[in-house]
């Protein structure tokens, strides 16, 4: 069977939003591997030159930071970090604008540290999505996979 023209031209805004989602999750995924690999230039890149991060810690207090802060503590530490989503994250997007919404467990060391909710905020740049801003929480009860 072959469809008409118009209904295969219909599905075309689809196809882009996809390649966008992957896009985003992309550069996200390059802001956990740079974590992985305890490399501040290969978070940085994924990152807008202004990138803040902002949270709260398992014992309620709250903090915010600029990236290249956190990014260069992370490369300094000894420690090895995974972070990854524990289910597939929510992806929005507008435009020039993105948001991903997902759990996620935080392994130092290999062994579990805490879970939480990571919220991303990306824009589109002439580079292509950038992490503008990443807000979490940290728990450590409650958490679906903790070992």
């Amino acid at each position: 069977m072959r469809l008409p023209i118009s209904v295969l031209l219909a599905f075309l805004p689809l196809a882009a939003g996809t390649s966008d989602e992957n896009d985003v999750l992309a550069a996200v995924q390059k802001t956990f591997d740079g974590m992985a690999a305890n490399d501040a230039a290969g978070i940085l890149a994924a990152m807008t030159a202004d990138a803040r991060l902002y949270g709260v810690r398992a014992d309620g207090v709250p903090y915010a930071m600029p990236a290249e802060q956190w990014a260069n503590r992370i490369a300094s530490s000894k420690s090895r970090f995974v972070e990854r989503f524990t289910k597939t994250p929510a992806v929005s997007i507008h435009g020039t604008i993105a948001h991903v919404w997902g759990e996620y467990e935080f392994l130092r060391d290999g062994k579990f540290a805490h879970c939480g909710v990571d919220s991303f905020n990306l824009l589109k740049t002439s580079e292509g999505w950038k992490v503008a801003a990443i807000l979490d929480t940290e728990e450590t009860e409650g958490c679906p996979t903790a070992r």
